[in-house]
């Protein structure tokens, strides 16, 4: 009996010494400390939070509420020292007050370290005075699926674009996990393409970002303003035709085109510049608060079911051209999404090496999105008179763009000045309709035609008017938005 015993004792040595030498991966709990608390923001936590309580009731007196019916989408706010843009923020803090997020998508700038592309922390969690906030899968997912995102170790220590606006966070949503991206030059299509496929019924996108820099006073106020007024516009290319409107501007740029496609509606909320604050007026920093609002009702397409329908319109037009088609079953996968078979306006749009090849839609609902897309799909490639129909070697060449429509609204004016001021350049479609003429351009135009007086002047052209009907005679208008969805680069 006891050499069997002292035989167990020495089997079961074995096996742990075994077990002790074998490697065992044991991921360390790792969180981002704070870099910029003491400095941009108080470090005690209740001096914080009483802080952005009182920023927070100044801004309750004179911040706008979200239209009846809407839903809060994205923000843009600044991210300097409390001291100089702490109020400003707190207008979009009194806006978040009350709502829940799961997921929150901070997108900032890259200040101190250069680099092309975007960092994504690969902490589990960032620290501030107010606590700690759990890093959402999302990141993870991001930085593995795409090479635009990765880890970048000097930045993690000493970037602040991103931390400077959780507590205003915190202090509002209380509990949510968090996508941090810190961003440097980029394709800004590519860059909305990845982060759209990411955001969901209950994803908050902000955009950390200061408007211009070290200008005089006047100076900055005028310029900022016509930023202010771009945004407010949805006029992403002209965003970036100019330096110094924003060291976010590319975070911006990319809510701006989320905003195009998903039919958010901007709204300003407050601006300031650090002459109006607490710095000299010989050489100051902007700052402004934006958000975006979009409706429940819209059954908004996520990025991923929009790519679904742009491959769609492609299947249909090389299945009719004979060409074998990628994903034969996609068809049968969408008709089983609820998304799909809402009945709504549908245009399909088909670019060659950046001109118009054919543009074909309906303006009513009168078709499920899924009819509506392989119908003008088909009319878009052979249809469209103006246009020779599409022939198999295009295919290689074809750029294709589907845009799904709100229900068109009458626009009530007065006289051609009204009409001008009514307008929102790169957020309504517009219709024109005398007697028997009529004609559309999509939101997407403005792009092309961004000035108001020419826009209406081509649209009243296209319906067989004189140039100037939009200003000699009261016309029908009516105004749409869209969402719409292309291949990625």
């Amino acid at each position: 009996m006891k050499f069997c015993t002292m035989l167990l004792r020495s089997f079961l040595c074995m096996i742990f010494l075994f077990c002790s030498l074998m490697p065992v991966s044991v991921h360390a709990y790792e969180v981002r400390k704070s870099v910029a608390a003491g400095r941009f923001y108080p470090d005690s936590p209740s001096q914080l939070r009483q802080l952005i309580e009182n920023y927070t009731i100044t801004a309750k007196k004179t911040c706008p509420g979200i239209p009846a019916g809407m839903e809060l989408k994205a923000i843009i706010v600044p991210h300097a020292g409390y001291v100089y843009s702490g109020l400003t923020a707190s207008y979009a803090t009194y806006l978040l007050q009350g709502e829940h997020f799961n997921k929150v998508i901070v997108m900032g700038p890259d200040h101190r370290v250069g680099f092309d592309n975007a960092c994504i922390s690969g902490a589990d969690a960032y620290e501030t005075p107010l606590g700690r906030v759990n890093i959402h899968d999302d990141a993870r997912r991001l930085r593995k699926e795409n090479d635009m995102f990765r880890v970048i170790d000097a930045s993690e220590r000493t970037e602040h674009s991103i931390e400077v606006v959780l507590p205003f966070l915190q202090y509002a949503l209380h509990d949510f996990s968090l996508v941090p991206i810190v961003m440097g030059p980029g394709d800004v299509n590519a860059y909305a393409h990845a982060i759209g496929s990411i955001i969901d019924d209950d994803t908050l996108l902000v955009a950390s970002s200061d408007l211009s820099h070290y200008m005089r006073y006047d100076n900055a106020v005028e310029q900022d303003r016509e930023t202010i007024d771009m945004i407010l516009n949805l006029r992403e290319d002209a965003l970036g035709e100019k330096p110094n409107r924003a060291c976010g501007i590319v975070a911006i740029r990319v809510m701006v085109n989320l905003a195009l496609k998903r039919g958010w509606k901007p709204m300003f909320l407050n601006y300031t510049n650090s002459g109006d604050t607490g710095g000299s007026r010989d050489s100051v920093v902007g700052y402004a608060s934006i958000a975006f609002y979009g409706g429940p009702m819209e059954k908004t397409f996520s990025e991923e079911q929009g790519q679904v329908l742009v491959k769609l319109a492609k299947n249909t037009i090389q299945e009719k051209l004979g060409i074998a088609i990628d994903e034969p079953d996609l068809f049968e996968k969408a008709m089983k999404e609820e998304a799909f078979q809402t009945k709504r306006g549908v245009f399909v749009t088909l670019n060659k090496k950046g001109r118009l090849r054919g543009c074909i839609g309906s303006l009513e609902a009168r078709d499920s999105v899924i009819e509506g897309v392989r119908r003008n799909a088909l009319n878009a490639a052979f249809h469209d008179p103006r246009f020779n129909p599409v022939a198999p070697s295009e295919m290689d060449a074809m750029e294709i763009e589907v845009s799904i429509l709100t229900d068109p609204k009458p626009l009530e004016y007065t006289d051609y000045k009204d009409l001008l001021g009514k307008l929102r350049p790169g957020v309504d479609g517009v219709i024109l309709r005398s007697g028997y003429a009529g004609a559309t351009f999509l939101p997407q135009v403005w792009d092309q035609l961004p000035d108001k007086a020419e826009f209406l002047s081509h649209l009243c052209a296209k319906a067989g008017l004189s140039a100037n009907a939009w200003k000699d005679k009261k016309l029908e208008v009516s105004t749409y938005q869209v969402q719409y969805f292309e291949e990625p680069e």
